[in-house]
């Protein structure tokens, strides 16, 4: 459940409040019975990890780049064949 900042517009008195969604908005404060406001500060998100880009919503980049590298190794093996091998006689 998210936690709310509230302030009184009367006494300067200032609390956090743990609320769901759905509860309304503390109005009273409760140490005088002013008028409370709600507070707004930054958000308290963080992102971990190495980041979000443009390219992380699009399809795995690293299977185009393999699969080029892979027939780029397939064109240069069909260029020079390897000798065929015969059966050693005994």
């Amino acid at each position: 459940m998210p936690t709310y900042a509230y302030a009184c517009t009367a006494c300067d008195h200032r609390f956090d409040a743990v609320q769901s969604f759905t509860e309304d908005s503390l109005t009273l404060c409760p140490e005088c019975g002013g008028a409370l406001r709600k507070q707004y500060g930054s958000v308290g998100v963080t992102f971990n990890g190495s980041g979000f880009y443009r390219t992380d919503s699009r399809g795995n980049t690293g299977a185009a780049s393999t699969s080029s590298a892979s027939s780029k190794a397939e064109s240069s093996t069909s260029a020079n064949p390897a000798p065929a091998k015969t059966p050693a006689s005994t």
